[in-house]
């Protein structure tokens, strides 16, 4: 789980050493054997502060370390639509970055009564939807390491 994105400052390519969240949220990917990606949709695209944060990461692109990367993208609306959008946006961006995109769409509409209390899917369809899509991830990290 990330939960720093507001602290990574505007992206510059003039600004070297980069600075410490970034290179915090760089090693937090190259760490990471997938990634899954939740995003919410702002103004029919992703929030500026992920792009923002996506630039960093995908510089230098030779060793960016979502290339190559297995990645899928979820969303959570409080609405019946919406976060496609963002979704495919985000996509574009994590291939142009290099990133071993999960096609697969998953978006859980009306997303403050979709939970339980401890935080579980209310709706079996979509926790099933869910796990596809981590299960997916997973095949695809067991095919890279092999």
């Amino acid at each position: 789980m990330w939960h720093g994105l507001d602290q990574i400052p505007a992206y510059s390519e003039d600004v070297h050493p980069a600075p410490l969240p970034v290179i915090a949220f760089r090693q937090a990917f190259a760490q990471a054997d997938a990634v899954l990606f939740a995003t919410p949709e702002y103004n029919a695209s992703i929030p500026g502060a992920l792009k923002n944060a996506l630039d960093w990461v995908s510089r230098p692109f030779d060793t960016n370390p979502l290339c190559e990367k297995p990645v899928a993208v979820v969303s959570a609306i409080q609405g019946v639509f919406g976060a496609i959008w963002a979704q495919a946006e985000l996509r574009k961006v994590l291939r142009t970055i290099g990133a071993q995109v999960n096609e697969r769409e998953l978006v859980i509409p009306r997303a403050q009564q979709a939970f339980s209390a401890n935080g579980t899917l209310r709706d079996p369809e979509v926790a099933t939807a869910l796990r596809t899509i981590v299960h997916e991830l997973l095949d695809a990290t067991c095919r890279q390491a092999a």
